[in-house]
């Protein structure tokens, strides 16, 4: 039976301070990548069905809050304000349906499930990514498969009503509508429903309290179904209820090979086990040998019995012979490539300890003086930003200046 593909709407959610890391995969602007399977000389086939530009994510936050287009009013300073939505269906079943061009489609669909959901104006980046490579597909099919995904974040707007405080003048409006504002407020925009009946009465749980229906399932059907409303078909929904925790790119890679390392290993010790039991079957070598009289000529001859168990056994052997040495070569393969993950794991984990030291004295600063911290670096951003402008600048001035001559 083949395996089955499954559509996937995951959120995560990020804060102000958060947002950068995930910008940074993103929009691929690190030189590196934990994940040792991005291959950055594709990274111009990635897909932007919608982007902020030069800005940055909170650079284009702090825009629509500027023109009033978005309100952060009563968030703290650790408040959630981005959604981070994947949208991701099996990797072979875009290479079943063909490949980056079928992916490009389906993901420029996804990306208006997503606009319906949001509002295109609340989007601040869409991105199909089509440079990681599927290590598993890739020696499945002997050619490079890269497995398509979209990464989309937004902000989690709601419809909030300012209402006139009794510190309002003219005491008739107390109460009533002063203005409407875009809040943001991904509580809110993922508040869960209530449960009903088939007659429409809310249910109720055992203590008393109303069953509710958690809203990232909704969101899971509701994918799905816009999905094959729009003709893409042969996926079946992600599983309901499923508790399985979202692996980073490089855990996945390291379950992955190390499930096919032992899938190999089983493999390997049940050939052996089959070879054991072809050279017991026939019993001892004076048995093989007794098959056949010579003749006075010197020839051998067999009964045809005898030939066709000598024959289907010279042929198990090599069968199994040659099934061994392959699974050995792959065996061997995986473990180089599993030592090889583990050296990367070791080295981030080095350099993850060397930033810590480093950055020590200016986390400790930041816990005593917050707002002074905050305020000397935002000055220092600042003075980085101007300084690349100037440059990008000064290059464009250059460039015109020696198209002209």
């Amino acid at each position: 039976m083949s395996k089955k593909n499954y559509s996937v709407a995951r959120v995560v959610t990020h804060t102000q301070s958060t947002i950068g890391k995930c910008e940074r995969h993103n929009e691929r602007k690190n030189e590196s990548y934990a994940n040792m399977n991005v291959d950055t000389a594709r990274c111009d086939m990635n897909v932007h069905f919608r982007s902020c530009g030069e800005l940055t994510y909170n650079e284009q936050l702090n825009k629509l809050i500027a023109e009033k287009k978005v309100c952060m009013r009563g968030l703290k300073a650790d408040a959630k304000v981005f959604d981070e939505m994947i949208f991701d269906v099996n990797t072979d079943y875009f290479e079943k349906h063909g490949g980056y061009e079928y992916a490009k489609e389906f993901y420029e669909e996804a990306y208006r499930f997503a606009v319906a959901l949001y509002g295109e104006q609340n989007i601040i980046s869409a991105v199909m990514h089509a440079d990681e490579l599927n290590v598993a597909l890739t020696e499945q099919y002997g050619k490079p498969v890269y497995h398509y995904h979209m990464h989309l974040v937004a902000l989690p707007v709601v419809e909030k009503q300012i209402l006139w405080t009794k510190r309002c003048k003219d005491k008739s409006l107390v109460g009533t509508v002063k203005e409407t504002v875009n809040q943001i407020s991904h509580s809110k925009k993922w508040k869960s429903p209530q449960a009903l009946d088939e007659n429409g009465n809310v249910i109720f749980n055992e203590k008393g309290k109303p069953v509710l229906i958690p809203s990232y399932s909704i969101l899971q059907d509701d994918f799905f179904n816009h999905m094959q409303r729009a003709g893409f078909n042969d996926f079946i929904r992600g599983e309901k209820g499923s508790t399985a925790e979202h692996l980073s790119c490089l855990q996945y890679e390291i379950q992955q090979d190390k499930k096919r390392f032992e899938e190999i290993k089983e493999r390997l010790q049940t050939e052996e086990i089959r070879y054991d039991e072809i050279q017991t079957v026939h019993k001892t070598f004076n048995e093989i040998d007794a098959m056949g009289k010579k003749t006075l000529t010197g020839k051998v001859t067999i009964s045809s019995e005898d030939f066709k168990d000598l024959s289907n056994m010279a042929k198990q052997s090599v069968a199994a012979r040659s099934k061994i040495f392959d699974l050995e070569g792959e065996n061997e393969r995986l473990r180089k490539r599993n030592w090889e993950l583990q050296s990367h794991i070791n080295r981030l984990s080095k350099r993850l300890s060397e930033f810590e030291q480093i950055c020590a004295p200016y986390l400790e600063a930041l816990r005593l003086m917050p707002e002074k911290v905050k305020a000397f670096i935002s000055d220092v951003l600042k003075t980085v930003r101007k300084e690349k402008e100037l440059t990008k600048s000064q290059n464009i001035k250059t460039k015109k200046s020696s198209k002209e001559r």
